[in-house]
């Protein structure tokens, strides 16, 4: 299934954060697929705002990933798997531990580990630039 939005701008992400906020009720692993600068980030910040994560959120680009809390006790994961140069890295941080844990996680560059989400149960945003500050996403799950 597909859902779209359109000419999305910064005042239009609350509305973006909520339909994948409820999407990941049974999509626990949140792909984000979109080029340098696409906001990807930006996007993420307010779906853990809205989920009322209570730490600074920001993008984990050396650590790989990063763990948040929520106001109610709720584990958030964010990775980024930018700069990884393979499997093994993501096999020495554990992250089946994460990915099964039944928290929600939120992946930047997931097709840098493409191989081991091909049997999972993903939601894709796709994020694409249409104009200087307007944004297309596409969720599939």
């Amino acid at each position: 299934m597909q859902q779209k939005f359109s000419d999305v701008g910064l005042n239009d992400l609350p509305l973006v954060a909520k339909a994948i906020i409820q999407l990941s009720d049974t999509h626990k692993l949140v792909a984000f697929y979109g080029q340098m600068g696409a906001g990807k980030t930006t996007l993420i910040k307010q779906i853990c705002y809205q989920l009322g994560v209570i730490q600074e959120v920001s993008s984990p680009t050396f650590a790989l990933v990063n763990e948040y809390e929520t106001s109610t006790q709720q584990i958030v994961y964010h990775f980024d798997f930018y700069r990884i140069k393979n499997l093994e890295e993501v096999y020495d941080i554990g992250y089946e531990d994460y990915f099964y844990s039944n928290n929600i996680c939120l992946m930047e560059w997931p097709e840098n580990i493409e191989p081991l989400l091909q049997n999972e149960e993903v939601l894709k945003v796709h994020i694409k630039s249409t104009q200087a500050d307007r944004r297309e996403v596409l969720l599939e799950y």
